[in-house]
């Protein structure tokens, strides 16, 4: 029978486990780990409820090595699949290491202390996991995870001399609150408040936060405002793509937003500096996140869709050719589905897309890598099976701004 650990008990895990239920055969035994044990148990009792499944919980703190080497090895999973913090990537993978077991998370590893959203302390573990025979699959969850897919995807069917990458991030939901974010807190502002970079003539071409925006109509959503940002995935694709001459990434947000994250900044309120306060160091961001609305809580009144995807610009044949390849998600379908709003359904269910692979041996070799590496059909073929159809068409130019 297989195993699987899930560390983790957010929207993204809550989501993971759901699905993983859903597929007994390839996930068997799920274990669900966090060191909020009350929310491991609400998300089993969910399980069950709606699909009759048993999930085991667990608590643990993952900054603790020792100690989830010690659960691993209790329950001696197949898979570890890491749904929690991106500052606890490191210590997850060296539990891996030292337990032998194969790893996936779902996005960067961050230091507590700096917004810094990078690979390259996760890829110095290659030779090591590759030493020890096990895998880590990086980034499996929406954007990175199924933007790298496309990615790949679209080099391998569409356009094989890739030149310029757009990837479109539009969550055109509303969960009627005045300010929230769709995913935690902390992690949503710093990213959404650091430099914005891109790629371009062979550079990083950094500018600041929020200072070029655009507008696009997406499908089955409507015109929005988008603003260019850097995101991990970037990093990897001109990477693993080197003959991009032009690589980008942009997310929307409404003037609502942007003026509460405004205020927030102007008074100190989303900085990761400690300060004093009535005699204990406390992090601005940090408290902020305590008094914002959980985003968990979010899914029983959002509406509307997201529409995620990737336009893709170069030659094929020899030819011209533009390509836009996306996908539509509904908020409320998901909370039907699995009680949780888009945004944690279209990065749950890619981890457990990218962790079936992983399991059945269709994506297994050791080492550390990034989605994009691999065969692009197998992934492409499952989002359409478990609730992230996606589309595809041809458009008559690329972006010109």
């Amino acid at each position: 029978m297989t195993k699987t650990l899930v560390i983790g008990a957010g929207g993204v895990g809550s989501v993971a486990v759901h699905k993983m239920a859903m597929c007994p055969k390839v996930f068997g035994d799920v274990l669900l780990a966090s060191r909020h044990i009350g929310k491991c148990n609400d998300i089993a009792q969910s399980v069950t409820k709606r699909f009759g499944a048993k999930i085991e919980t667990a608590e643990l703190d993952a900054d603790d090595t020792p100690k989830t080497i010690d659960l691993i090895g209790r329950f001696k999973p197949d898979l570890v699949v890491n749904l929690a913090l991106p500052y606890q990537d490191l210590a997850i993978m060296d539990s891996c290491l030292a337990t032998g077991v194969d790893y996936l998370d779902t996005a960067n590893y961050e230091p507590r202390d700096e917004a810094k959203f990078e690979y390259h302390w996760q890829w110095a573990y290659h030779d090591r996991f590759v030493k020890r025979g096990i895998m880590a699959l990086l980034g499996s969850g929406f954007d990175p995870g199924v933007t790298n897919v496309f990615t790949a995807y679209i080099a391998k069917h569409y356009v094989e001399e890739m030149r310029t990458l757009d990837i479109l991030d539009c969550n055109g939901g509303d969960h009627g609150q005045h300010f929230a974010t769709n995913f935690n807190p902390e992690i949503n502002i710093r990213e959404v408040t650091a430099p914005a970079r891109h790629w371009e003539a062979g550079d990083w071409v950094e500018t600041p936060a929020l200072s070029h925006h655009q507008t696009f109509d997406f499908p089955s959503v409507g015109a929005r405002n988008m603003y260019l940002m850097y995101h991990e995935e970037l990093e990897s694709l001109i990477r693993h793509f080197p003959a991009l001459e032009r690589a980008r990434f942009w997310m929307t947000f409404g003037d609502a937003y942007l003026t509460h994250l405004d205020v927030l900044q102007n008074i100190g309120m989303t900085s990761i500096e400690p300060v004093m306060y009535e005699g204990r160091e406390i992090i601005p961001l940090q408290f902020l996140k305590a008094v914002l609305p959980d985003p968990g809580d979010l899914a029983k009144t959002t509406t509307g869709r997201t529409c995620i995807g990737n336009i893709v610009s170069g030659k094929h044949a020899g030819q011209p050719r533009t390509v836009y390849l996306y996908n539509v998600c509904d908020h409320e379908a998901c909370f039907a589905e699995v009680g949780s709003q888009a945004v944690s359904y279209t990065t749950g269910v890619p981890a457990m897309i990218g962790a079936t692979l992983m399991l059945n041996g269709t994506w297994h070799k050791p080492g550390v890598f990034n989605l994009e590496q691999f065969d692009p059909d197998p992934f492409m073929e499952l989002m359409n099976k478990h609730g992230l159809p996606w589309q595809v068409t041809e458009l008559s130019e690329p972006l010109d701004f």
